[in-house]
């Protein structure tokens, strides 16, 4: 039975991303590739970052597979709609079933089903889509009642959800993300000659245990659980041995959530020689003057702390649980330490007020961060956030040609003022 993986991101597509140019592959794929293959499923994953819709096509449409999985989020959810349609439509594929997974898929369920995805996975996709693989390879049906973790349209045509699939324990017992499946060296050439030094990209973590209310928990829910440390310097030595890149992105949400972690951590990368060059993304309250020693030790030359706003209130009302001095002495210790600190600014949270824009500029200011990302606040589906303004959305958007991204809702000034708001933050810093 064969297999494919695939996601929507085609970064000749986008503009923006061409003049940011830091792309990533898609280590979710990954992941769940070298979970099949593992467990005796070939696969093959066509990575679409580099590529083109037409050159998708021609890929499936020469061997077509039986079961395509595609990655979904909330930036890429208009081209798996392109996908979709083009599956659907080509008469070279219609046995190949699609199976939609990631953080967009959950909350709007059954409107992919209704598009015409097949299946939609929930959660981690390991251990699901390893499922789905022996209950079609043994001749099974669209009867997947058994199945946790999943969503379909039954015999009647209606949305079937089977319950949920438990979280892995143990993340140590995952095989290394299938990086060969990959034309990583695409990536390299890409980061070198736009920035002068490639990333690469590693997770030690899943899951968040905070409740900011902006914030999707869609895939790991509330839970946390992490990697050994032994294990993930064993990935940076495989990594070493086989690539030739210059520095490394963990992708966790809260990189010094445990100390105890960290602590190991460097010294197994220091006493091993693979002490690298990293950058990860923190909280205020889960760093110290410890905290940013080890980082130092260990390789971190960027910490990006969470800050979203400078005024306290605004940080309250997104249950943020943090405090803005906080993260402004977090940020000017790292700097002393010699690691560059980087924060995310988001403007137009409910309630948020011109003074609080500029009380933000103030923190900015005095905190001086080394890089920072300035957003308007939009409501993901399945967050607080959402709840709190679904009832003040300014328009009726069709759902197929638009995402959450591009809901507006009442807020104290128009989209305008959040637009200028943003370009004088620029201006006055």
């Amino acid at each position: 039975m064969r297999i494919v993986f695939t996601h929507g991101y085609f970064l000749y597509e986008d503009e923006k991303e061409q003049q940011i140019m830091k792309p990533y592959p898609p280590l979710g794929l990954q992941y769940v590739s070298a979970y099949l293959e593992e467990n005796g499923f070939p696969n093959a994953v066509f990575d679409t970052t580099f590529s083109t819709f037409e050159s998708l096509q021609s890929f499936l449409e020469k061997e077509p597979p039986a079961l395509l999985g595609i990655y979904t989020n909330l930036m890429t959810k208009l081209n798996v709609l392109r996908i979709i349609r083009l599956v659907k439509d080509s008469p070279a594929l219609q046995a190949t079933r699609i199976v939609l997974g990631g953080p967009e898929v959950r909350h709007h369920k059954e409107h992919f089903l209704r598009y015409g995805a097949d299946i939609i996975a929930f959660g981690e996709g390991e251990a699901t889509m390893l499922e789905l693989a022996r209950h079609f390879d043994a001749g099974g049906n669209m009867e997947l009642a058994h199945i946790p973790g999943i969503a379909y349209l039954d015999a009647a045509g209606q949305v079937s959800t089977t319950g949920e699939r438990p979280f892995l324990a143990d993340l140590d017992e995952l095989p290394l993300p299938g990086r060969e499946k990959i034309p990583l060296q695409q990536y390299f050439d890409a980061w070198r000659q736009h920035h002068g030094y490639s990333m690469l990209s590693m997770s030690t973590m899943r899951g968040c245990p905070y409740g900011c209310k902006w914030c999707s928990r869609a895939v790991y829910g509330k839970s946390y659980r992490r990697r050994s440390p032994a294990k993930v310097a064993e990935e940076l030595a495989w990594l070493k041995a086989r690539y030739d890149f210059d520095k490394i992105w963990f992708v966790d949400d809260v990189f010094t959530i445990n100390h105890r972690w960290l602590r190991e951590f460097a010294r197994l990368v220091q006493e091993n020689g693979l002490v690298t060059p990293y950058e990860a993304i923190s909280r205020a309250d889960r760093m110290n003057e410890e905290v940013i020693q080890l980082l130092r030790d260990s390789g971190c030359f960027r910490i990006w702390i969470g800050a979203e706003s400078g005024a306290q209130r605004v940080l309250d009302a997104m249950n943020r649980m943090v405090e803005a001095e906080k993260v402004s002495e977090m940020i000017q210790l790292a700097q002393q330490y010699g690691i560059e600190a980087g924060s995310f600014i988001m403007l137009g949270y409910p309630g948020e007020t011109e003074e609080d824009i500029r009380t933000t500029l103030r923190f900015l200011k005095q905190s001086r961060p080394d890089h920072f990302t300035l957003t308007v606040a939009y409501p993901i589906k399945g967050t607080p956030l959402y709840e709190e303004v679904e009832g003040r959305f300014l328009e009726n958007l069709p759902w197929e040609s638009s995402t959450d991204r591009d809901i507006e809702f009442e807020r104290p000034y128009p989209r305008a003022y959040y637009n200028h708001a943003m370009n004088w933050i620029q201006r006055e810093w």
